[in-house]
């Protein structure tokens, strides 16, 4: 278990369009570039093994500012290597973050000073969502689910916590950058849930039939 006083100052930077890391869950990754295969290698040689994942920003390329600010910190938990020498890893979300300043240097990767300050419940124990209607989001969900020709085990998503049900469905779901941008920054497990709702009713409402899910 991660305290605030574990958490460093700086740490390597993972820029990954759509790919969302959340406090408590899992997330896997497949490395394969070069400069993320060195930074990869550099965190396995620290103690406290993270790798902070974050949304690049849809910007000219004269924009500085090509990084959201807010992303999540997750600890390498397990990894393989391929024989031609890439990596498949598993990293457990520890902890949001924000963005001070990049770190200038010669790694090919990207660091950066961060400030954890604001995301203390990360660091807790599981979020509940008192509000939350089971039946009438399930309910959502498998319209969703239904217009996209998709298929899960719904007993599985009926019995799973409140915060893996959200948190997963977060994850998972291939909304826009910045959507999951919103649902990275949610200040709570039922703001979250709020605003997933609000992204699979406008997906509905949308009519749009591409498969989004795998």
């Amino acid at each position: 278990m991660f305290s605030a006083a574990d958490l460093p100052d700086a740490i390597p930077v993972f820029p990954l369009p759509g790919a969302l890391l959340l406090p408590r869950a899992r997330l896997p990754l497949h490395i394969f570039e070069p400069r993320y295969l060195a930074m990869l290698d550099d965190t396995l040689k620290t103690q406290h093994r993270l790798i902070g994942m974050v949304q690049p920003r849809q910007v000219p390329e004269n924009e500085d500012k090509r990084l959201h600010s807010i992303g999540c910190a997750g600890r390498v938990t397990a990894f393989s290597e391929t024989e031609d020498g890439r990596y498949m890893i598993t990293l457990a979300g520890i902890s949001r973050y924000r963005i001070k300043s990049e770190v200038t240097g010669f790694s090919p990767y990207v660091k950066a000073e961060v400030d954890w300050a604001g995301f203390d419940r990360d660091l807790g124990s599981t979020e509940r969502d008192k509000g939350f209607d089971r039946p009438a989001f399930l309910d959502t969900l498998e319209r969703y689910f239904s217009a996209h020709s998709l298929s899960t085990d719904w007993d599985s998503l009926k019995d799973a916590e409140d915060e893996l049900l959200i948190n997963s469905l977060s994850m998972l779901c291939p909304f826009e950058v910045e959507d999951k941008q919103a649902l990275l920054e949610a200040p709570s497990l039922a703001t979250r849930r709020e605003t997933l709702v609000t992204l699979i009713e406008f997906s509905l409402r949308s009519g749009n039939g591409e498969e989004i899910m795998q």
